[in-house]
C-alpha cells in the first residue's frame, strides 16, 4: 500500500470512528463539511479536466445534501424546515448544472451557500439548541 493509499484508509477509519461517537448536532456539522469537501475537490478535478472523477464528488456532495435534506424536522419548525429543504433542493440542482456544462462558478456558489449555513449552524450551541436540524 503506497503512502496515498494508507493516508485515505487513516482518514476514513478516522472520519467513521468520529462519527458513531457524534452528536446529532455533530452528525450534521460532519455533513456539511464533507459536503464543502466533496465540492472543493470536485472544483480542482473540473480545472484539472478531471470529468469522470468530477461527476462522482458532485454526486456524493448530492447525496449529502439529500441527506440534509432527509434529517429536516418538518414537524417542529415547518416553515423553517421547507425554507432549507428548497436551498438544499436548489443547491442539487446548481450541482447538476455545473457538472452539465463544467461552471467553476456555480461550484464556488453552492459552496458559498453551504458554507453560510454551517457557520449559521456551527454557531448553536447544541446544549441549548433544540433537537431539529437544518
Amino acid at each position: 500500500m503506497n503512502r496515498m493509499a494508507a493516508l485515505r484508509q487513516y482518514r476514513n477509519v478516522n472520519t467513521q470512528s468520529e462519527m458513531v461517537d457524534a452528536s446529532p448536532h455533530r452528525l450534521i456539522q460532519l455533513l456539511m463539511e464533507g459536503g464543502l469537501s466533496r465540492i472543493a475537490q470536485a472544483r480542482g478535478c473540473m480545472e484539472r479536466g478531471e470529468l469522470a472523477q468530477k461527476g462522482v464528488l458532485l454526486s456524493k456532495a448530492q447525496n449529502i445534501l439529500a441527506g440534509l435534506r432527509d434529517g429536516l424536522d418538518f414537524e417542529k419548525g415547518e416553515a423553517l424546515a421547507v425554507n432549507y429543504a428548497q436551498l438544499y433542493d436548489y443547491m442539487t440542482r446548481r450541482l447538476v448544472e455545473a457538472n452539465r456544462v463544467n461552471s467553476v462558478e456555480m461550484l464556488d456558489e453552492v459552496s458559498g451557500l453551504l458554507l453560510t449555513v454551517k457557520m449559521g449552524w456551527d454557531a448553536i450551541d447544541p446544549a441549548n439548541a433544540a433537537p431539529a436540524a437544518p
